[in-house]
């Protein structure tokens, strides 16, 4: 037993060891490529705005893997899985839907409640990039511009002063008087999070308040026959699962997590 528990460990070590070096390894090889080709990777060549494949490539290698980050920080995804997460929870349901159909329902919502923002991107940002007309630069600050603004609205002040605060203390300057459109993403982000966090936790309270009152109803029942011993959500759980679905729950939870958003 112990021989297998070390195994496991020992896979696991080097499964993480793995993630670190495999990106280096992808480096090394584009870098690699790139000089058998007589090319050549540098700063000034990147900022004067020289165009390579391969750089192409390594930048479009790195989004890919940082996407499911930024739909985590800067989309509605968060709120809405942890909204169905809460749900299933206040159903007395373990697996049930699997979590491939909520992060499936999650991401369909989510890009019904962000496809104006995605239009907006694409028609001040992509197109124009991909037409010639603006450099990469002005592409990122062109794409920022919308979805900043999206997840402001969708911001309290109270989480924008906290960090605004704690980036005054920790030394950076020229914040206190900024505009909210005018912070950078590294305020704006967490400050999302924070408040998508609170409203998520919010609307799961009070999705578990009907749930508990069958459960108590259930209970004081079972109690008052003298079936003490029955397990009171073996009972409760066909009421609430019927509750769901006469009151068209599933309707009325994806049409409130919608109105949720300005």
């Amino acid at each position: 037993m112990n021989e297998i528990i070390k195994t496991s460990k020992n896979r696991k070590v080097i499964f993480k060891k793995a993630l670190v070096i495999m990106p280096i390894f992808v480096i090394l090889f584009f870098l690699t490529a790139t000089k058998a080709h007589g090319a050549e990777l540098s700063v000034e060549g990147l900022l004067a705005g020289e165009s390579s494949d391969t750089v192409k490539i390594i930048v479009l290698m790195t989004l890919i893997a940082i996407v499911p980050t930024l739909l985590l920080m800067m989309t509605c995804f968060g709120r809405i899985i942890i909204v169905l997460s809460f749900l299933r929870s206040a159903l007395g349901l373990q697996q049930t839907p699997p979590n491939q159909i909520l992060v499936g329902l999650a991401l369909a919502i989510t890009f019904f409640v962000m496809s104006p923002v995605l239009t907006e991107i694409n028609t001040v940002a992509l197109q124009p990039y991909n037409a010639g007309t603006i450099d990469s630069q002005q592409f990122l600050d062109l794409a920022v511009d919308p979805i900043k603004e999206w997840m402001l609205m969708q911001t309290t002040t109270t989480d924008v002063d906290l960090f605004k605060s704690l980036s005054v203390q920790a030394g950076q300057t020229g914040i206190e008087n900024m505009a909210p459109q005018d912070l950078p993403l590294t305020i704006v982000i967490p400050a999302f999070i924070i408040s998508e966090l609170k409203r998520a936790f919010l609307i799961g309270f009070l999705l578990f308040i009907p749930f508990l009152i069958i459960d108590m109803i259930v209970s004081s029942v079972l109690m008052s026959m003298g079936m003490m011993m029955l397990p009171p959500v073996m009972i409760s759980m066909p009421f609430k699962l019927m509750l769901f679905v006469v009151v068209d729950g599933w309707g009325l939870l994806v049409k409130t997590l919608i109105m949720t958003y300005n």
